[in-house]
């Protein structure tokens, strides 16, 4: 499998996952139409699936355009039936969600909104994570409690170490600025601030990041329980 990111709109990231066999191919919460239909049809691929974390408008802006256009089907938390443009397929937690070219486990992983899910697909060891974990930061609590995205969060540090991460945004150079500030300490963090700095100036993606690494230098993933977890929450909403 092949991941191919697409940047939309002002900062949020899409992905491509193509199965490199027969160009088949999921997207990942498309924000708009327009740089999804660039890619697919410059690569010729065949676009099969769209994959919703959540309900957010850039997260499914580009549903109904895709959907009319390539006539794919759109997958998505069955609790956001209302609320998915042009919702086909209805997944639950812990659901293992399969078709002949694609397998992944859908992770309830509410906090940022009550519907969110995770997209992780075992076999390729990586995990569309929206706006739940970003790069050393978390999603807002817009809908959830703080204790829903405290236990999401410790849902997903749960996955392998290895998993890679892709999440809704490039938000990774300002969450470290906050991470840095309380956990000046941390070497793993000072130096993961290096490859950001280096990645960014390349303009380059600092997605993907791996569960090994948001655990060893996210300060969300880093909170000893949900009192420190929650202070933390509302320090970076002022940040």
């Amino acid at each position: 499998m092949k991941i191919e990111i697409i940047k939309c709109l002002k900062d949020n990231y899409s992905y491509l996952l193509i199965n490199e066999k027969n160009n088949n191919a999921c997207v990942i919460d498309p924000s708009e139409s327009k740089p999804i239909i660039d890619v697919v049809e410059k690569k010729n691929i065949n676009l099969k699936f769209i994959l919703n974390t959540h309900h957010h408008y850039d997260h499914v802006g580009g549903n109904i355009d895709l959907k009319k256009k390539y006539g794919l089907n759109v997958v998505g938390f069955k609790y956001d039936k209302d609320r998915i443009p042009e919702i086909d397929i209805l997944v639950e937690d812990n659901q293992i969600w399969t078709n002949e070219d694609f397998e992944s486990k859908i992770i309830h992983i509410p906090g940022h909104t009550t519907g969110h899910i995770c997209f992780y697909f075992e076999k390729e060891k990586i995990a569309f994570t929206g706006d739940t974990l970003f790069s050393l930061g978390c999603g807002r609590i817009f809908e959830g409690t703080y204790k829903q995205m405290f236990d999401s969060l410790n849902k997903l540090k749960k996955l392998p170490l290895e998993t890679k991460i892709y999440c809704g945004h490039e938000y990774t150079f300002k969450n470290s600025i906050f991470c840095k500030k309380h956990d000046e300490n941390n070497k793993n963090l000072k130096n993961k601030i290096i490859e950001i700095e280096d990645k960014l100036k390349n303009n380059l993606p600092t997605i993907p990041s791996t569960i090994g690494e948001e655990i060893a230098c996210n300060i969300f993933l880093r909170a000893k329980n949900l009192e420190d977890f929650s202070k933390l929450r509302d320090l970076k909403d002022n940040f």
